[in-house]
């Protein structure tokens, strides 16, 4: 394909067929969706194998890209949880009647057309293709050319799926994998209302530097856990291990430990055996550096400067033993991303300073960084966690995907 002109025409023109789509319809088509998917498991299954044949063991990218049984009906299930959630579109927010007899409202309308650039993450598929459904909303979808054969079979059974609730198919398109195209893609503010990347940190630093098209930051993330002096250790370290095994090729899983200097000793040698189970490499600054040599902890590395601020994406982590909270405060100032912070700690004096001074979309205490998820939140799913701080912040999900309009209705007033 030379160019995808047609693509985003095509887009433009189904947002009437979306926006005015019943809101019961919309529903119900989702519902329907979760079926076909569910039943076309094996389908799913025997495409996605040919993307994983396609990419190295040892990429992290290759989690991300995963579908298997447990992992489609999560996504099956995430379609009815989304088709139960309230339509974020024609919420009446404010009603006036002027003196000049003038009826204004103020309403919530869908976004238009939503354009998503992501990598190796087929969910983001069925993620966003639901969320734009139920909010009224078409999508242009540009996946990477590893999760091409996924990406095609879920698009198609979301368009037959359209097809049956007598909906345009082309309120969700899957644009070619063609870097080429993403060029167009970013300067088609013409049929683009907004775009939203989703990957590494090249690709969003690439997409805002060069999109004319409005964007919407998931940004990477680089999370940090500080476990205060007054934590509970033992409850820490099952936390910091949590966080960084769990899944460690997504966005809210731990990079960074910070641990405070009067109780690093005793909290590392908890952790370590912990860690160590997992084959878990450790890149130390020097203090931490000797408490974990003295453990003879099996996959410890001198850590260097780049490592901190670092989001690893693997089964690695960083570990720096500080003075006390306000070192760990400028630390993470430091090397943020702003996506989810955590702090463990028993003291709730400082435990809602760290809450109030860290800036970042999710704070916590006491809980893995893990937690930070559209569905976990109860928003049914998510097309990112969004860490910047205009329009959207955190999970960027069904309540976001709608602007606002201003309906005025009048008798024949005109302005003196």
């Amino acid at each position: 394909m030379e160019t995808i002109q047609p693509l985003l025409e095509n887009a433009a023109k189904a947002t009437v067929s979306i926006r005015t789509l019943p809101d019961a319809i919309r529903q119900e088509l989702l519902h329907q969706l979760s079926r076909t998917i569910s039943e076309q498991i094996p389908a799913i299954i025997t495409e996605n194998k040919k993307d994983l044949e396609r990419m190295a063991d040892d990429d992290p990218k290759k989690d991300r890209l995963l579908l298997n049984g447990p992992r489609i009906r999560s996504l099956a299930a995430s379609l009815v949880d989304i088709a139960r959630l309230p339509d974020p579109a024609n919420e009446l927010l404010l009603e006036r009647h002027l003196e000049n007899g003038l009826l204004v409202q103020k309403k919530t309308v869908p976004l238009g057309v939503v354009g998503v650039i992501y990598e190796s993450r087929p969910n983001v598929t069925i993620d966003v293709a639901a969320l734009c459904i139920r909010s009224g909303n078409v999508c242009l979808l540009r996946g990477g050319s590893d999760a091409i054969h996924t990406n095609t079979i879920l698009v198609s059974l979301i368009q037959d799926t359209l097809r049956r609730f007598g909906a345009d198919v082309c309120t969700v398109q899957l644009l070619p994998a063609d870097r080429a195209h993403v060029a167009e893609m970013l300067n088609a503010e013409k049929y683009i209302d907004i775009i939203i990347p989703r990957g590494s940190q090249q690709l969003i630093d690439y997409v805002r530097e060069h999109s004319r098209v409005p964007v919407i930051e998931t940004g990477a993330g680089v999370c940090h856990t500080y476990v205060e002096k007054s934590a509970n250790l033992e409850q820490a370290a099952a936390i910091v291990t949590n966080a960084k095994v769990s899944r460690p090729s997504v966005c809210n899983a731990l990079d960074t430990i910070l641990v405070d200097q009067s109780v690093a000793a005793d909290f590392l040698a908890l952790l370590t055996p912990q860690l160590s189970a997992h084959a878990v490499d450790v890149y130390a600054e020097p203090l931490a550096y000797a408490l974990l040599e003295a453990q003879q902890y099996p996959y410890l590395h001198a850590a260097q400067p780049e490592d901190f601020g670092r989001e690893f994406l693997s089964l690695k982590c960083s570990v720096k033993v500080v003075s006390g909270l306000s070192a760990a405060l400028e630390h993470i100032r430091q090397h943020s991303s702003r996506h989810s912070e955590a702090i463990i700690s028993r003291d709730p004096i400082v435990s809602e300073q760290f809450l109030n001074t860290v800036d970042a979309a999710a704070v916590y205490v006491n809980a893995s960084t893990r937690f930070t998820d559209g569905g976990v939140f109860g928003l049914g799913a998510e097309i990112g966690i969004s860490t910047q701080k205009l329009h959207a912040r955190g999970p960027f999900a069904l309540e976001k995907l709608v602007t606002e309009k201003w309906f005025v209705y009048g008798a024949g007033q005109v302005r003196e």
